[in-house]
């Protein structure tokens, strides 16, 4: 039998403890709760809800319904949890907080093979383990994280400073063209350009401004503002006059408008983020407005009024790795098959895929500490597409991503109906999974 140490008892790590048990591995799960919190935690349960206390969407015709029907049939010990601590939420899977992390807690203290050790580890080697799955979320503690910064150097982030991503097939191309700066690029250049006449810009630079911004956490004030410099949000940028972002992010300098023949006002640029170019980049549009603001700001550049944001823009404190340089979609070190990361150190972005990539680091950590091979889930799986996206040497830029369609492979025949198409990805998923899961055992 494996042994296997556990640092953090977050969403991932408490489901890496749990499959990891589950493969007959005996687990020690270190938290340094009660001794210790870091500025964003306040109970001494596991499993704690920072944010909010949604769990997002049930359908499984939703990425976030199919992940979490997914982690069901992996035996998630948080699904376990939600459903016995659910609240009324529509739609939605929604928990009483308090009642959520003690179910958790109780599942993982009540195991006769999960031995609990409340102490800060400020070192990822654990002497004594066969596998360590590190799972010590956004706000690693300051001692593990210098640790973690003298391993990897540049290759650790400590914030998240994203722009949008939008559902390729959401863009209305009778709005939009394709084509690079001055025809640099492919045939038909690398990027969709978004054009905006003079009046269509000065409506969104105004509604741009004046848009509501999302309220810092006192640990996302307290860090190095110097880190934002490189990438302002573009509502602060656009704050420094009305032709700011025209001659910044939005210049439409090299383009020309096909339409018109004649170069546009303004252009919103949208890069793939993808080699199947189903999820766009909205080029230089890192942003801190709230999530309603960006959808009703941003629906005002022509091309997009329609546009389906599979990830909103993010600018907060946020410890992370360059996954796509460092991890195996094993969530394994790809130079030390044995050391493994889970949740939001990975990039994973939300409660629920944080910890979808504790189950999946849980199992290769046990099966790791046997000289096994590791499960790696197919990609057109939502876990296992979001293993792929964190382990992708393509990504470029790296950052922090949900659970969203756009991030599986495209089906092999096309079906224009959205929630038809949702449903064929889903049953597809939930196929493959099974398959692999089978030819596991």
């Amino acid at each position: 039998m494996g042994k296997v140490g556990i640092i953090g008892a977050g969403l991932a790590g408490c489901e890496a403890a749990w499959a990891a048990v589950n493969l007959n591995a005996d687990v020690t799960l270190f938290e340094m709760k009660p001794h210790e919190y870091t500025p964003a935690h306040q109970s001494p349960l596991f499993a704690e809800l920072v944010c909010s206390n949604s769990l997002k969407a049930m359908r499984i015709e939703s990425a976030a319904g199919l992940l979490k029907e997914e982690m069901r049939r992996l035996n998630s010990v948080c699904l376990k949890a939600a459903e016995k601590s659910a609240v009324p939420a529509g739609g939605a899977l929604a928990v009483d907080r308090a009642l959520f992390s003690a179910f958790v807690t109780e599942m993982i203290k009540s195991h006769p093979r999960i031995r609990i050790e409340h102490r800060e580890v400020v070192k990822p080697f654990i002497e004594g383990v066969d596998a360590v799955v590190i799972a010590t979320g956004p706000l690693t503690s300051p001692a593990l994280s210098e640790r973690l910064q003298q391993m990897f150097g540049k290759a650790l982030s400590f914030y998240d400073a994203a722009a949008p991503i939008v559902s390729a097939d959401s863009v209305d191309m009778d709005y939009a063209f394709y084509g690079s700066r001055y025809g640099k690029g492919g045939e038909d250049g690398d990027y969709v350009n978004c054009p905006l006449n003079k009046q269509e810009y000065e409506e969104f630079h105004a509604a741009l401004i004046n848009a509501k911004t999302a309220p810092l956490h006192s640990f996302d004030k307290s860090g190095d503002i110097k880190v934002y410099q490189g990438c302002m949000p573009i509502e602060t940028l656009a704050k420094r006059g009305l032709d700011a972002i025209r001659f910044g992010p939005m210049k439409p300098v090299g383009l020309t408008d096909p339409r018109t023949g004649r170069r546009p006002w303004a252009v919103v640029q949208l890069r793939k983020e993808n080699l199947q170019g189903t999820m766009l980049n909205m080029v230089g549009f890192q942003t801190n407005l709230t999530f309603g603001e960006q959808k009703r700001v941003f629906s005002l550049i022509p091309a997009l009024h329609s546009a389906e944001f599979l990830r909103y823009g993010v600018m907060h404190r946020n410890t992370f790795l360059d996954s796509p340089r460092l991890l195996a979609p094993s969530f394994a070190l790809k130079d030390n098959p044995k050391m493994f990361f889970a949740g939001q150190i990975t990039g994973v972005e939300g409660y629920m895929e944080s910890a979808s990539s504790g189950i999946v680091a849980g199992i290769n950590a046990a099966r790791a500490a046997e000289s096994k091979p590791p499960l790696i889930l197919p990609e057109d799986t939502m876990i296992g597409a979001l293993a792929k996206y964190i382990s992708d040497p393509e990504v470029k830029d790296f950052q922090p991503m949900g659970a969203n369609f756009g991030l599986l492979p495209p089906l092999d025949d096309i079906i224009k109906n959205k929630q038809e198409r949702y449903a064929a990805y889903a049953k597809r998923a939930l196929q493959s999974l099974q398959k692999a899961v089978f030819e596991l055992e």
